[in-house]
């Protein structure tokens, strides 16, 4: 039986991760919207664009390109942001076996930044990679000048090694139609292990932070 790419709910204790629909429309308008300042070479819909960008990356879905998720705050219920898994890659005469996935076309609002959302959404991701699919290798890529990017992907415990240039298209305002230069990351099944202990330390840190616990108070 060959491998199929495919969006499981994935639970944390801050966010769960659910495969992206129309019913996130709203909720991702409202936070797309709020604060657009950290979107500069991310592709982010604006309000008006939502339901197209979610079209697309249905119809992507279809294909086994890609598998969507929104990402839920689960103090809120409320979607704040997305990610998916893409571009599967399997072990030669090996179709169903995965040799690698990327993670990425990730985004978050403002107002989720910095809160542990995103280290949590990744271990749950990397997690499932590495352990459910039995990964050799997790992808991630980002615009090579998006130094915010660069310093959440490294903080994951992920590897540089190195830049694609002229690897895709740019998201970046001002340049449509232009290639950008692509920063890739990895992690292997063999650092898995100290990667996800880093994560753990960084999930667990956003857990005990004093502003949690007064927002539980």
């Amino acid at each position: 039986m060959g491998f199929t790419l495919a969006a499981p709910v994935l639970e944390g204790t801050l966010v769960r991760l659910e495969p992206l629909g129309h019913q996130h429309a709203d909720d991702l308008a409202a936070v797309a919207e709020a604060d657009r300042s950290s979107f500069a070479y991310t592709w982010v819909p604006t309000a008006a664009e939502v339901g197209d960008y979610i079209d697309t990356q249905l119809g992507q879905a279809v294909t086994g390109y890609l598998a969507p998720y929104a990402q839920i705050d689960r103090a809120t219920g409320r979607a704040v942001g997305a990610t998916s898994y893409f571009n599967p890659r399997l072990w030669p005469g090996q179709e169903g076996r995965l040799l690698a996935v990327e993670v990425g076309f990730t985004w978050l609002g403002a107002s989720a930044q910095g809160t542990g959302i995103n280290p949590e959404a990744k271990l749950l991701l990397f997690t499932h990679a590495f352990e459910a699919w039995q990964a050799a290798r997790v992808d991630l890529k980002t615009d090579a000048r998006n130094e915010r990017s660069r310093a959440a992907i490294a903080a994951t415990g992920a590897r540089f090694e190195g830049v694609l240039r002229n690897w895709s298209r740019s998201w970046a305002p001002g340049e449509e139609g232009r290639l950008r230069n692509s920063a890739l990351f990895s992690i292997t099944a063999e650092e898995w292990p100290a990667c996800k202990e880093l994560l753990h330390v960084r999930v667990n840190r956003s857990l005990e932070s004093p502003e949690r616990r007064r927002s539980k108070a």
